[in-house]
């Protein structure tokens, strides 16, 4: 198979072995899944040849809600992945995670950057295409509204998509690389909004470059960096992570409170 290749410089994923450490990859969520009042199931989705596997959560709400597509790390749909939907539905919205590594777990680092960096990129964007589709014409409760979001390498597809989807209305890209080129910002149709970690000069030397070439294309591109934090901090920032860092709960703080004026709005 072979590896992504149109997606931003941040899915190469050889650099993240010295950013994240192998108490990283320890899965933890279970328990808010467990408590949450929240309904949540797994969904069948069609997907060119296979059925896709995706992970939903529904706000409550009498309303109709939009709807946000979040793609995971590189160690796949993960119960902390499925907290931050449980969590994203807690404020309001529709979490769809689908499963872009089918079903895998991975015991370290190198099997998880393996199996990501394999990922055709056509599967990768027709998956993405598959459960964007089925948020907007298969869940009743979908107000019609759609936005992605992503983390890690996740952040870096997140972006990338945004310049692939024209229905999204927002992509929050947290901590991924950005575009390099202006061939990858020239479709963008939504606003653009980069969550980043001060402690991560690989990833935040691709920020410059990118408000450039949005600027240029007439794009909305908000990017903010959180003092005192490391690459990965939604994560390592969870009070529920065994090896919780200060900083990062810091910078886990302050983004979630401008993600959910930005949720709300959208």
């Amino acid at each position: 198979m072979r590896a992504l290749k149109s997606l931003p410089a941040a899915i190469a994923l050889f650099s993240l072995a010295g950013l994240i450490s192998a108490e990283v990859i320890k899965d933890f969520g279970k328990e808010r899944l467990n408590s949450s009042p929240r309904h949540a199931e797994w969904v069948d989705i069609k997907s060119g040849g296979h059925t896709l596997k995706a992970f939903v959560v529904y706000p409550e709400r009498k309303d109709k809600a939009p709807a946000v597509l979040v793609v995971s790390e590189i160690f796949g749909l993960t119960d902390w992945v499925r907290s931050l939907c449980d969590e994203l539905a807690e404020n309001g919205v529709i979490a769809i995670a689908p499963d872009l590594h089918s079903g895998q777990k991975f015991e370290d680092l190198d099997a998880a950057r393996k199996a990501t960096s394999a990922l055709p990129k056509e599967q990768v964007k027709a998956d993405l295409d598959a459960t964007a589709d089925y948020a907007l014409t298969k869940i009743p409760s979908c107000n019609g509204t759609l936005a992605v979001c992503g983390f890690c390498w996740g952040g870096g597809v997140t972006f990338a998509y945004a310049n692939e989807n024209p229905k999204l209305k927002a992509a929050y890209s947290f901590y991924g690389t950005a575009p390099d080129s202006a061939d990858k910002v020239k479709d963008i149709a939504c606003p653009v909004y980069g969550f980043y970690a001060e402690n991560d000069e690989r990833v935040d030397a691709t920020i410059p470059k990118a408000e450039e070439l949005m600027k240029a294309a007439g794009k909305k591109y908000e990017p903010v960096i959180y003092k005192g934090a490391g690459h990965g901090f939604m994560r390592s920032g969870e009070p529920a992570d065994p090896a919780v860092r200060e900083g990062d709960k810091k910078a886990r703080d302050e983004a979630w409170a401008r993600w959910k004026k930005l949720l709300a709005e959208f």
